[in-house]
């Protein structure tokens, strides 16, 4: 377990890392480009950094309206309120708001900037459907990414992805009124330089996409390895995500805005590569298998 939670977070922070560099390179090429110097980059900062910070004060209450999670207080549901609550006290966190969503899908999601603002949704086809360890190992996981911070950490991708979108955006409307340094054409080696860069702009908001989603999933494994920590039982959670990928029912509240807050795909993607690649969570298989080799 604790090996996988060393290897899960090293990952991600790799790719943190060559985002941040993604959009540093960027953002010197269209300053170049343009002569603009770092102005692209700053405004791209200062506008993606805006645009998140509604998403990051408000976004957990956008996400339980949009699945029409109602409140559960401990009288309305205390055999989901007590295991939220004595999970908590394993865990050393503040016990968070609770909500039923009214949907017979197996699934469950937690959002909020840090463990002091946060909610845990449960579907009514979770508590029916789970045995009390796979409940337990649901919600330990959901619990685990309010611990790790995973929602502030994503808010820092979505900026970062939100900052490449704009300044390839930025590069296409300046290329299209003629824009741009007029004397590299006679220099080889700037021109070369110049098709390469245009290369990366084009490409670079579905190589930004794909390394949202890929942190996304490292974040899942970490969620699992550490959900498997609170409750020391392996079995449990894979047993739930057995009963998941299994379940026919599928989430009708689910938007691919908020697919990612979820223990499993909301939207019950295929096993081909192209489906695999631009999905929010791994395959469930994969996850199973990782969690019934923990020791």
């Amino acid at each position: 377990m604790y090996n996988q939670i060393d290897s899960n977070k090293r990952r991600t922070w790799a790719l943190i890392i060559i985002f941040v560099a993604a959009v540093l390179g960027l953002g010197w090429f269209v300053g170049y480009y343009f002569d603009y110097g770092y102005g692209a980059l700053a405004a791209a900062a200062v506008i993606s950094l805006v645009m998140t910070l509604f998403s990051y004060y408000g976004g957990d209450r956008l996400a339980l309206w949009s699945a029409k999670a109602r409140p559960a207080g401990k009288t309305d549901n205390p055999y989901v309120y007590n295991l939220v609550e004595n999970l908590c006290i394993t865990a050393g966190l503040p016990a968070p708001k609770v909500y039923i969503i009214p949907e017979e899908a197996i699934n469950a999601f937690a959002a909020g900037r840090d463990p002091q603002h946060a909610s845990i949704a449960v579907t009514v086809g979770a508590i029916n459907k789970l045995e009390n360890e796979e409940l337990e190992g649901v919600i330990a996981h959901e619990l685990s990414h309010i611990k790790n911070y995973d929602i502030r950490l994503m808010t820092v991708v979505i900026v970062l992805v939100g900052m490449i979108s704009l300044l390839a955006d930025f590069f296409f409307r300046g290329s299209l009124f003629g824009l741009g340094r007029k004397n590299d054409n006679n220099n080889s080696g700037r021109s070369w330089l110049m098709i390469v860069g245009v290369i990366l702009i084009i490409l670079s908001p579905i190589i930004a996409k794909l390394i949202q989603l890929a942190v996304s999933r490292r974040r899942e494994y970490l969620a699992d390895a550490s959900g498997v920590l609170l409750t020391r039982y392996p079995e449990g959670l894979a047993r739930a995500l057995e009963k998941i990928a299994a379940d026919p029912a599928v989430l009708a509240n689910a938007s691919a805005a908020t697919a990612h807050l979820y223990i499993a795909n909301p939207f019950k993607g295929s096993g081909k590569f192209l489906a695999r690649a631009f999905s929010t969570h791994p395959p469930v298989e994969d996850r199973i298998k990782k969690l019934r080799g923990m020791a």
